[in-house]
């Protein structure tokens, strides 16, 4: 009855609207409810790729041809009158050469110190007479001088080495003498006179303190001195680098050697081995810059003829330039086999 009573109500506002002129709104009856259907899931179908869409002009573009650019291109440089063209890259030998020594060839060097033009037509034996050398010290000499420095203190090889040079200071004066140094032979003769007596047979060096200079000449130097400027290098056996003005410069340093006037071969033999001995022991100190070097021999050959060049021709400079020479330049010193080491000459008798 509640129903019918709600249902006559809702009749009366229906009459009173429509007699107003306003819209009926008829009552919806709720829907009944439904059971959801079951969702099946749509078949995917592959998406076609998306077509290029064409152009509107049909007019292909103009293709624009890239402008070439050109280097700039800079006037030749003149040279000028009297000066030379620049030098081409150093090899790999010059490169060894440069990091032991400083630059290659320093053109800020006087000529005489400048890097000479090795003449070396011999290279072939030369490389092999190098590779002998290089066998025989390390298997020999180098030990040796190891074992040398490594027993003997400091002051008795300081001694040796005084005494062996000592005995050179003879043969120095008479070829400075011959090169027109009088006085430089007179300073090489004091030498010698003073050390032998105060200097107890020249083991000590008391001539240095006397500011006499200690200048090392031989006959290879007065023949460069005397006109044979250029001379083809040549390892010897055993004895190492050398010039032939240098081999036939010993033939005549020979007679004037004090060691080699000793006639008694128990004497004279272990006095040479020692001497060789000592000046292995002084080159000790290179070792390191040769290592890992390309070329060994070029370097060896090189450096040598830089020095030796030097050594005949250097005391002809100006001292300001002397002074701007690398350390060992002015090194006097020379520490290479001398003759007096010499075992066999052929001034020798038989």
């Amino acid at each position: 009855m509640k129903e019918a009573g709600q249902d006559a109500a809702k009749a009366r506002e229906c009459v009173k609207a429509a007699q107003e002129g306003e819209p009926v709104q008829r009552p919806t009856e709720p829907a009944p409810p439904t059971e959801p259907a079951p969702v099946t899931p749509a078949p995917q179908t592959p998406t076609p790729p998306a077509q290029p869409v064409p152009p509107t002009d049909t007019t292909p573009p103009t293709e624009i041809a890239p402008t070439p650019v050109e280097p700039p291109v800079e006037p030749p440089t003149e040279i000028p009158p009297g000066t030379e063209p620049a030098a081409q890259a150093p090899t790999e030998a010059e490169r060894d050469y440069e990091a032991i020594y400083g630059q290659y060839g320093d053109p800020n060097l006087p000529a005489p110190a400048n890097t000479p033009s090795t003449f070396d037509p011999w290279e072939r034996y030369n490389r092999q007479m190098h590779r002998f050398n290089n066998a025989v010290d390390r298997t020999v000499a180098r030990p040796l001088a190891r074992g040398y420095v490594k027993v003997v203190p400091r002051p008795f090889r300081l001694g040796v080495s005084n005494f062996f040079n000592n005995l050179g200071q003879p043969v120095s004066a008479i070829n400075a003498l011959l090169q027109g140094k009088p006085k430089q032979a007179g300073q090489s003769l004091g030498r010698f006179l003073l050390n032998s007596t105060l200097g107890i047979a020249g083991i000590f060096d008391p001539a240095s303190d006397a500011k006499l200079p200690n200048k090392s000449e031989d006959f290879g130097q007065t023949l460069g001195v005397w006109g044979w400027k250029k001379s083809r290098f040549v390892e010897l056996p055993l004895f190492g680098p050398r010039t032939l003005r240098d081999t036939f410069g010993m033939v005549g340093d020979a007679p004037l050697s004090p060691l080699r006037q000793v006639e008694e071969d128990r004497i004279r033999i272990p006095l040479q081995g020692l001497q060789l001995v000592d000046v292995r022991a002084q080159l000790l100190a290179t070792d390191s810059f040769r290592e890992g070097a390309e070329d060994d021999y070029t370097l060896v050959r090189d450096a040598w003829m830089q020095r030796r060049d030097y050594q005949i021709f250097g005391d002809r400079m100006n001292r300001d330039d002397a002074d701007s020479l690398p350390d060992y330049l002015r090194d006097d010193t020379n520490p290479q086999v001398p003759v007096d080491a010499m075992p066999v000459m052929p001034t020798d008798g038989s």
